[in-house]
């Protein structure tokens, strides 16, 4: 009994959370299968922010239309589906520009909002200190800017006072944007000050080696963390759970060394972010060696750590030594081939060993493959670990070899 009444509370919460349909454009490169993995992507990012997806609309296109976005038929099609079911929200897959956003909100009976401003809106949610705060606010406002326009069409020109030219005011638009660069401005030198901070904080450590995790988003990062470091840093199977780095004091035997928990990567994304985080990211930057952490189990895991690369690269830590190590190997699946299938192997017919054997061989890093939740090959990963931590120490400390 207890447990019905439980469900029935649930299914109105649920029913209480706003509800949206997905929008993507499928490019001619791109096969079904991915843009549907892609809108499942989306899809985690709505509901981190408290939203239902109750539908998606694709379009095979060749690129999204300039004004927008989607077809007309596509676009009204939409629009009927929002006013016909009470729908809250549209979400759209890719950053739209200030005009496709104003001219989409013409044509819907309800909120328009892309990729970038809802990864923008959970950053700000997940957002606790004070510094992660103004970086989320300093790429809001970022964004927000070119973006004035749409919000104040309903206005009329402000009346003008004594001395101003020709007796009219300025717009409404025109002094929201004198107030944003400002805040721009305000929020920058903020930042400029805290990074100094940090400097000096990073400094002050000393030539201990330094150990950055990275990693797609919700990949396991924090919870490797919490079981390397002992430590308590906040974990949850939400996208973007860490926003602020944590840096912890890692012992293994007599040998010290940092360990830092920095922000998950994603596709797409937003450059406001990756610019606001600099001072966050410059863990990444000055670390002597990254963990780049891969969830095994996730279909697109390849595509995931193809855009960690990327992005590393972007922001020019791509020549750091890295460890690569594929985690949730208790939630890998894969589907066993019949023995009259003589098709080539596609990565849901290959069973773990076989993934393993196949990443190691092409590798060009050293890999390992554990689960953080079930404990599993923790031990090697110490051990792995101690050795690549060592080895740089004793570079660094050639005469303190003796210790180890």
């Amino acid at each position: 009994m207890k447990q019905t009444v439980d469900k029935r509370v649930a299914e109105e919460v649920v029913d209480e959370r706003e509800r949206a349909v997905l929008v993507a454009v499928i490019r001619d490169n791109q096969e079904p299968r991915q843009a549907e993995e892609f809108l499942d992507e989306l899809e985690f990012l709505a509901e981190t922010a408290d939203i239902v997806s109750v539908r998606r609309f694709t379009q095979r296109l060749p690129q999204p239309l300039s004004r927008i976005y989607v077809g007309p038929g596509k676009l009204e099609e939409i629009a009927r589906y929002c006013e016909e079911n009470a729908i809250g929200v549209a979400i759209f897959d890719d950053e739209l520009s200030p005009s496709q956003t104003r001219n989409i909100e013409q044509a819907m009976p309800c909120r328009v909002i892309d990729r970038t401003r809802l990864i923008l809106d959970i950053f700000m949610s997940r957002a606790r200190t004070a510094y992660a705060k103004t970086q989320v606010q300093l790429a809001q406002y970022e964004y927000m800017l070119p973006r004035l326009a749409g919000l104040w069409t309903h206005l009329e020109r402000q009346r003008g006072g004594t001395g101003t030219r020709g007796g009219a005011g300025e717009r409404e638009i025109e002094t929201d944007r004198r107030i944003v660069r400002d805040r721009i401005s305000k929020l920058k030198e903020e930042l400029k000050k805290i990074d100094r901070q940090m400097s000096v904080q990073r400094s002050n450590r000393g030539s201990m080696v330094r150990v950055a995790l990275v990693g797609y988003t919700n990949v396991g990062k924090s919870t490797l963390m919490n079981l390397l470091s002992k430590s308590e840093v906040f974990a949850e199977n939400k996208l973007f759970a860490t926003l602020d780095t944590t840096v912890r004091k890692v012992v293994f035997d007599n040998l010290p060394f940092l360990m830092s928990d920095t922000v998950g990567f994603i596709r797409k994304l937003p450059t406001q972010l990756i610019e606001s985080f600099k001072s966050t990211l410059d863990e990444v930057r000055e670390a002597d060696l990254l963990l780049h952490v891969v969830d095994i189990s996730h279909p697109q895991f390849e595509e995931q750590i193809a855009v960690v690369k990327q992005t590393l690269q972007d922001i020019g830590a791509a020549d750091k030594p890295v460890f690569l190590v594929f985690n949730k190997i208790d939630a890998y699946t894969y589907i066993k081939k019949d023995k009259d299938d003589l098709t080539p192997a596609t990565r849901e017919n290959m069973s773990l060993e076989d993934m393993k054997q196949s990443w190691i061989a092409k590798a060009n890093t050293p890999c390992i493959f554990i689960s953080a939740v079930e404990r599993l090959n923790i031990d090697k990963l110490r051990s792995d670990l101690y050795g690549m931590v060592r080895e740089i120490h004793s570079g660094r400390y050639p005469f303190n070899n003796f210790l180890y």
